[in-house]
């Protein structure tokens, strides 16, 4: 209980306070009795307009409210119409405390009050959205729990409870709010702050255009801490504070709750901070979650940030009249004796909290976030903030395509993928099942990324990029495990639509490449076997060889393979397999073959599910597969008989560019995991961020992710002057140093995230395991160090 002594300026009297509580609850008793009986008030400390205090009276607790002493504002401090209100959402079973009666006669107690009941519960502070108490599960229940009782008050018909006179004109709310917020910075202003009256006139000029013509109950100050929370389950027991209620547009509130999403992690915000693995819903599932229950359209975004534009206006005019407050108090210690300062100080004004500083700096800071969000109104920051940030260096090689393409995919990624990723792995079934059921939400974020045309970015005869400026898009869609799979970006499949594409026939295109692409069906890729080393693909051991009975049509295929990704999908009906033709009359690279094999065909048998780092990544997966005397018709060959090294040389290129420039997408994301927990977590007593060895492990973090993505932009741009085989060396360095990198700098997270960094409670595990795959995937690093040594020898001895 966060209570203190009553201030001096606060004082009354206690004595007729009990006589009048006497009366009310018909108690009557003897002196001693009451004497006996521990009668205790003291004030809560934390800043409210109307003084708030704890009653312990005849073994119950009580908590009263009453209106300040003093010349007040008028229209201000209306006790009774908070407790009307308090009293009438009790009668419809709303979360509010019991109301025990309201008290007009100023003689008891010098103002009229009110007294309700006290509720015994955890109330969460204002500086600490994030829970960082509970874990992701009990934050998830607690934000949800908070959504639906605001969604409970919106519902609410304020006829029905006889709050239908609450206010006048309840559609003109909008107009009303900035014209209120305007004037009470007017009568506190101290200094001309620029972005302040900019995002005035934009208000103004806006409130018609924007205004929805809704009207419900807005609390006006819901906040997480005006919650009282049931001591162990997340059940909102009791909303406080009702003063700034009204009847008007309850977007507002909406928006109120969704502030710290925009706020830095210094000012009680939530900062940059990845939501997937926190339990905190994104900004998008509660405009959704809100929208879907009250049956209303989702708010385009231009209507959104005005009204978060709005939500910032206030607060900053709220901030500005505490510091007035603030530095008249200041002005009037300087004028005190020494002697009495102790006491002056406890006079502080009835606005203010006790430990309120620096409000002008507030005040400043929400009103830049103010401007920031009638921009984001207009669209102006749309482009900006959603822009290609890297690779400065190959600017000049991006189209204007490229650019809007970036964006496009960048507002669907924060819009749609992030904020869906925990749905998708919770929705993956367990044990059998997990091999049946892909989870329905992708299908669903499918659809929506081909409505945007958001759709085979990797092939430029579709998407018309080039294979640099697709980079960057691939990057971005590496920093989620479940995005390439959305937008049919995903690995083993663009390798097998990119050979499709190159190489089928018109016959094999019909039959595969199209539903490849339209994301009817998935595929994998059969070259690594298990008992030989498989980066030499000289070694492998499965046989392709035509029929004894019908050489001229058909081939029979006999081998097993491993680590075939993709292949325990449901959906995937086709493998490219690579194999031994032998033919004495070919050159040493003219012995294998790749070959379409249906999935379905007799004698292909899935034996198991390979884990990596005991993890099966259902419903995928990496299966081994035996190929048993499997027949396939001789117009499945690719490209010719013999000719298997060559599609692979021409596939692996841009293929090791994806998984590259993926990674580094990773890199990014869990270096930014890095940086939002060095600024939010203590050691020995002072942030991480404060800490030597934190800054110079970020710095050096930063130079290897860039060295990373400048080299892989690099072999990028040489594929695309010179083709894969010329490019060779360029693409082989990649294929050591980003992989190699990832693994440091993730390793490095999840030392700064310290055991968390190893648990669910980060997608860093899971992000250490693809980057150590990868240096083994498309070959190990040993190969590709060999590649690029025995070039650079070249280049000196031309005979070597």
């Amino acid at each position: 209980m966060d209570t203190i002594p009553v201030l001096p300026n606060h004082l009354f009297n206690s004595e007729s306070l009990r006589k009048y509580l006497d009366q009310s609850f018909n108690f009557s008793n003897s002196f001693q009795q009451q004497q006996q009986s521990e009668y205790i008030i003291r004030q809560f400390q934390h800043g409210q307009s109307n003084p708030t205090f704890y009653i312990k009276y005849q073994e119950k607790e009580y908590v009263l409210r009453k209106k300040p002493p003093g010349v007040l504002l008028k229209g201000a401090h209306l006790i009774d119409r908070e407790y009307k209100i308090i009293k009438a959402l009790k009668s419809v079973d709303f979360p509010v405390p019991n109301p025990i009666l309201y008290c007009s006669d100023e003689t008891i107690i010098g103002t009229e009050f009110y007294l309700m009941e006290y509720v015994q519960g955890r109330i969460f502070r204002s500086d600490d959205f994030s829970l960082k108490s509970l874990n992701p599960q009990e934050r998830q229940q607690i934000y949800l729990e908070f959504l639906r009782v605001l969604i409970k008050l919106h519902k609410i018909n304020p006829k029905q409870i006889d709050l239908q006179d609450l206010s006048q004109n309840p559609l003109n709310f909008i107009e009303k709010q900035i014209k209120t917020w305007k004037q009470q910075y007017k009568l506190s202003e101290t200094e001309k702050i620029t972005e302040f009256e900019v995002v005035s006139n934009f208000l103004e000029e806006n409130s018609q255009k924007h205004n929805i013509p809704l009207v419900s109950i807005v609390h006006g100050d819901f906040r997480i801490d005006n919650c009282i929370f049931h001591p162990t389950q997340p059940k909102i027991l009791a909303v406080l504070d009702w003063e700034l209620t009204a009847l008007g547009n309850p977007v507002t509130d909406l928006a109120y709750i969704c502030m710290p999403y925009y706020i830095s992690i210094t000012l009680i915000g939530f900062g940059k901070q990845d939501f997937t693995y926190t339990g905190i819903p994104y900004e998008i599932q509660i405009k959704q979650t809100y929208c879907q229950i009250m049956n209303i359209d989702l708010f385009p975004d231009s209507q959104w940030y005005f009204y978060l534009c709005l939500s910032f206006f206030r607060l900053a005019s709220i901030s500005q009249g505490v510091y007035k407050v603030k530095i008249r108090i200041l002005f009037y210690l300087k004028k005190t004796s020494q002697k009495q300062i102790k006491k002056r100080r406890s006079l502080q004004g009835n606005s203010s909290s006790q430990n309120a500083q620096n409000f002008l700096a507030k005040t400043k800071y929400l009103s830049k976030k103010a401007l920031e969000m009638s921009q984001r109104s207009t669209g102006e920051l749309t482009k900006k903030l959603n822009q290609y940030k890297h690779g400065s260096l190959f600017q000049d090689s991006f189209s204007q395509k490229f650019h809007d393409i970036y964006i496009k995919l960048n507002i669907f990624m924060n819009q749609h993928v992030y904020p869906n990723e925990q749905k998708f792995f919770q929705q993956i079934k367990t044990g059998e099942d997990r091999w049946k059921y892909v989870p329905q939400i992708l299908f669903e974020l499918q659809k929506k990324a081909k409505e945007q045309n958001l759709w085979n970015l990797f092939l430029p005869s579709i998407s018309g990029l080039t294979l640099t400026e697709y980079a960057p898009l691939c990057e971005l869609m590496g920093r989620s495990f479940v995005a390439p799979m959305v937008f049919n970006c995903s690995a083993p499949d663009t390798g097998n639509m990119e050979t499709l594409h190159l190489y089928g026939t018109p016959e094999q295109k019909k039959e595969w490449l199209e539903p490849l692409l339209e994301g009817k069906i998935r595929s994998m890729y059969g070259m690594t076997e298990p008992n030989v080393a498989s980066s030499d693909a000289t070694n492998i051991e499965t046989t392709i060889i035509r029929c004894e009975k019908d050489p001229e049509n058909y081939y029979i295929i006999n081998g097993r393979k491993w680590w075939s990704s993709g292949a325990g999908d449901p959906h995937c009906k086709i493998a490219i397999i690579m194999g031994k033709t032998p033919n004495k009359k070919r050159g040493y690279h003219q012995q294998h073959t790749m070959v379409l094999v249906p999935t379905d065909t007799p004698g292909v048998k899935i034996l198991r599910p390979l884990n990596v780092f005991g993890i099966d990544d259902a419903p995928h997966g990496h299966m081994e597969v035996d190929f048993y005397n499997v027949r396939v018709p001789a117009k499945n060959i690719l490209l010719g008989e013999g000719r298997g090294f060559e599609i692979s040389q021409g596939r692996l290129g841009p293929g090791r560019i994806h998984h590259c420039m993926r990674l580094i997408g990773l890199m990014e994301r869990c270096f930014e995991n890095m940086c939002y927990r060095v600024e939010r977590r203590h050691i020995f007593g002072k942030l991480l961020k404060e800490n030597d060895n934190a800054l110079q492990i970020i710095g050096e973090c930063r130079t290897k992710i860039d060295q990373a993505r400048l080299l892989t932009l690099n072999a990028a741009k040489m594929i695309d002057k010179l083709g894969a085989k010329n490019a060779r060396v360029e693409i082989a360095m990649i294929k050591i140093v980003a992989p190699r990198i990832a693994c440091e700098i993730i390793d490095q997270a999840i030392q700064i995230h310290g055991e968390q960094g190893v648990s669910q409670d980060t997608h860093l595990a899971q992000a250490y395991i693809n980057a150590r795959s990868l240096r083994l995937a498309d070959g190990p690093d040993e190969v590709h160090l060999m590649t690029v040594a025995k070039f650079e020898l070249q280049k000196q001895n031309p005979k070597f």
